[in-house]
C-alpha cells in the first residue's frame, strides 16, 4: 500500500546516483554516504545524474519499498536548500510535479519550536 505523506522525513541524496542500484545499492549510499539508517523510517531520495529519473527508497514495516519515475521529457528540478538535508513533504510533490517556484514568501506562524 502506497503510505508516504507529510509525517514522514525525506532526505534528499547528495550528488547523482546510477539509477540501476537497487533496494542493497541505495541502503549502500544511505549507510554509508548519508550516514543514516536505511530502516528508520525516513525516505530518502535519489536523483540520476541528468535528473530524468527519481527513486524513494522507504522502510515499512514488511521491508523496503521502493518508488521510481522516469520523465519522458524534462527534468526533476531541486529545491532551493542544499542537497543532502531535509526536504519538506511540499518540496517533494512540487519536485516530482515539475513545478517550480521562482518566488516565494513565507509568512511568519507560531510555532512551539
Amino acid at each position: 500500500m502506497f503510505s508516504l505523506g507529510s509525517s514522514h522525513r525525506f532526505y534528499l541524496h547528495q550528488g547523482h546516483c546510477d539509477m540501476r542500484k537497487s533496494f542493497d545499492g541505495l541502503c549502500g549510499l544511505v549507510s554509508s554516504g548519508m550516514q543514516r539508517n536505511p530502516t528508520s523510517g525516513e525516505v530518502f531520495v535519489f536523483l540520476n545524474r541528468s535528473r530524468t529519473h527519481i527513486k524513494l527508497l522507504h522502510w515499512e514495516s514488511g521491508g523496503f519499498v521502493l518508488y521510481y519515475k522516469r520523465l519522458e521529457s524534462g527534468t526533476f528540478s531541486t529545491p532551493n536548500n542544499e542537497l543532502g538535508t531535509e526536504l519538506q513533504w511540499s518540496d517533494l510533490v512540487l519536485m516530482v510535479e515539475g513545478i517550480q517556484v521562482m518566488k516565494s514568501v513565507q509568512k511568519k506562524r507560531y510555532s512551539l519550536y
